[in-house]
């Protein structure tokens, strides 16, 4: 037996996976219990749990994957620090919190530091990206790609994979970054929040293009397989700590120079201040840049390497409005995201290299599901209703199904509790909200009552993936609700509420093997309507994804919900 342990500590989204002998048995962010989104920090009760579910003990883990080196891209490295002292500051402490990761550990596990024997492996942050898709794909052969922000002072990175081995061939280096680019047009919409750039995304749809000069002006591809930032629009470079996270929840520095408000008219400063139709324009066209420069490294990517198969990873791999291009503008003929695609998913990344790429392991079959958090028992659910004083009924399964599907049909907004948490930040039918998509106002409704979201946002479908085809314009699957394709024009009538204002979804595709309770949902769900769809949005209100049925009940309640199924129990509330 070889229990590898992966651990995405000291960074946004801090999380914790496990595998034995290949096999990928847990991976959960430590936001699920500590109720901060993106929290960072070390992962204890993630790593507690992983630790559970593979039942060993803290002497029988073998490998302890770190998805940071510090030696990688050294020479960029001093060069920047020669350059900007400030910067290298900031980044030593960063690395400081990583010199008593063995101590942590082990506190974590409650064991003297003598006790873990594990082999320590630090991994490269864009190399645990692609291993995280890579090795959980069920692509033998493929290219692999990962774009985000800024891990171990790159970017970006690209190579292949084959035969279970990845060679990875170039790097873009800070301070040239998609990932920045994004985040920081984002900010300057008035979007400061770590992770508010899937808002900018949903906005992008309510405007025109309209700044393209400015934009074709702000970020270029090369010649090679590479692109560039125009400096002047961004201050990351300058220097200073480029993102905090002391009290557990990221806050990252502002990025935009005043010459992108010279360029771009005045920032928007305030959440008070009016969305406007020139923010949408920008927001529209920060999009088709990042979706022009995306397409044309993919089309050179497939030039370099010859493959119809890609492997896609980092925080731009989760711009399901750019993804969903790639059939369409690429010679890629198939496509695998990591359902974590971002930082979260290091820990499985770092695991995953060690044990497949390191030790020649073979893997155990592709990730076709995301459910891979923490189950509670029944016992555990009825006392937590009980606790709440509500009134349940308990029904067999087809009767749970059909019971709820009727509630759906019937106009209310159902809360969805089952089985195992979700990896990644998409509810994708365990810990999910769901609605009927056929009534217009139900994306109001759901805001007003539920969610309090910006109303540019919007909701996603679920589909049968059987009838991805009779509804949409592409049928390749999307179970991890990466893609957005566009709904057939006929049938945006009858499923308004997860139709976006351009005629898109972001879909997921529901495959009976891999979901097969929230399968049963759908499908009864369609044997009511006729229509295989439902408005899936996650079951949280301003707050990470419910983990226990405590946080289930009391979301349920503190938002007034009609109905919740939660197990084989259903409460109208």
């Amino acid at each position: 037996m070889t229990v590898a342990l992966g651990i995405n500590a000291y960074h946004a989204d801090a999380s914790a996976a496990i595998m034995r002998d290949g096999k990928l048995l847990a991976a959960v962010e430590e936001e699920r219990f500590t109720r901060v989104k993106h929290t960072a920090g070390f992962p204890s009760q993630a790593i507690k749990y992983c630790v559970e579910v593979a039942g060993v003990r803290p002497e029988e883990i073998d490998v302890v994957a770190i998805p940071r080196r510090r030696s990688a891209h050294l020479v960029r490295k001093m060069l920047w620090a020669l350059r900007s002292p400030s910067l290298a500051l900031g980044r030593g402490k960063a690395w400081r919190q990583y010199s008593s990761f063995g101590d942590a550990l082990a506190d974590t596990l409650g064991v003297p530091p003598g006790r873990i024997r594990a082999q320590f492996h630090t991994v490269e942050h864009h190399v645990a990206h692609v291993a995280s898709s890579y090795y959980t794909s069920p692509f033998d052969d493929a290219a692999v790609l990962s774009l985000d922000g800024l891990g171990d002072f790159a970017s970006m990175c690209w190579g292949t994979g084959e035969r279970g081995k990845l060679d990875l061939r170039d790097f873009v280096l800070f301070p040239h970054s998609l990932g920045f680019y994004y985040t920081a047009v984002t900010q300057y919409l008035g979007f400061p929040k770590y992770g508010d750039e899937y808002k900018v995304m949903g906005l992008a749809a309510y405007g025109q293009p309209r700044y393209k000069d400015e934009f074709q002006e702000m970020v270029t591809t090369g010649q090679g397989l590479d692109f560039k930032l125009n400096l002047k629009y961004f201050r990351h470079q300058r220097g200073g700590e480029l993102i905090s996270w002391e009290a557990g929840e990221p806050v990252q520095a502002t990025l935009f120079s005043e010459h992108m408000e010279r360029r771009l008219g005045p920032a928007r400063r305030t959440r008070e201040e009016p969305v406007t139709q020139r923010h949408q324009d920008i927001a529209a066209t920060l999009q088709w840049q990042l979706e022009e420069v995306v397409i044309d490294l993919l089309n050179q990517l497939h030039r370099k390497t010859g493959k119809t198969r890609l492997c896609y990873a980092g925080g731009v791999a989760f711009n399901c409005a750019a993804n969903g291009k790639i059939f369409r503008r690429t010679p890629f003929k198939d496509l695998y995201i990591h359902p974590a695609a971002g930082d979260a998913g290091l820990a499985v990344g770092a695991a995953a290299y060690v044990t497949h790429h390191l030790m020649g392991m073979a893997r155990q079959g592709s990730l076709d599901h995301a459910y891979l958090g923490p189950e509670f028992t029944n016992d555990r659910i009825k006392s937590a209703l009980d606790a709440a004083g509500l009134r349940y009924r308990t029904a067999e399964p087809s009767a749970l199904f059909e019971t709820t599907a009727q509630h759906i049909a019937a106009g209310k907004i159902v809360g969805w509790y089952q089985g195992r948490t979700e990896w990644g930040p998409r509810a994708l039918g365990n810990r999910s909200i769901v609605a009927d998509p056929r009534r217009g106002d139900m994306k109001d409704i759901l805001n007003r009552r539920i969610k309090h979201r910006e109303p540019f946002r919007p909701f996603a479908p679920s589909i049968l993936m059987e009838s991805t085809a009779d509804w949409f314009d592409q049928s390749y699957p999307s179970p991890f609700m990466l893609l957005t394709y566009k709904v057939h024009p006929e049938k945006v009538a009858r499923i308004p509420a997860p139709t976006h204002v351009d005629g898109t979804g972001r879909l997921q595709t529901v495959d009976r093997r891999a979901a097969p309770t929230y399968w049963e949902l759908i499908k009864a769900f369609e044997g009511e309507t006729g229509v295989p769809v439902l408005l899936n949005t996650s079951f949280n209100e301003s707050e990470p994804v419910v983990n226990t049925p405590e946080e289930a009940v009391n979301c349920a309640v503190r938002t007034g919900m009609d109905v919740l199924a939660i197990g084989q129990h259903v409460v109208e509330l």
